[in-house]
């Protein structure tokens, strides 16, 4: 998708991200997606609900976003 990080962005920037590994309490949602969300809204100026389906549900890219 347009707008998206690519292969590049992500070599860089996963390795920042907390780990994928499951833990108690559960585990994060896909790190690139969410964030390739975050970055749609604020690219957009679009309201958090607005967000494409394809970046996961809105409240979990806004309260990614707010850490």
């Amino acid at each position: 998708m347009a707008g998206d990080s690519t292969d590049q962005d992500w070599e860089r920037l996963g390795p920042l991200l907390p780990s994928m590994a499951p833990q108690r309490g559960g585990r994060w949602r896909d790190h690139r997606q969410v964030i390739n969300g975050i970055l749609w809204h604020i690219d957009n100026g679009a309201k958090w609900d607005q967000i494409p389906e394809r970046y996961g549900p809105a409240k979990t890219c806004h309260d990614r976003f707010a850490r």
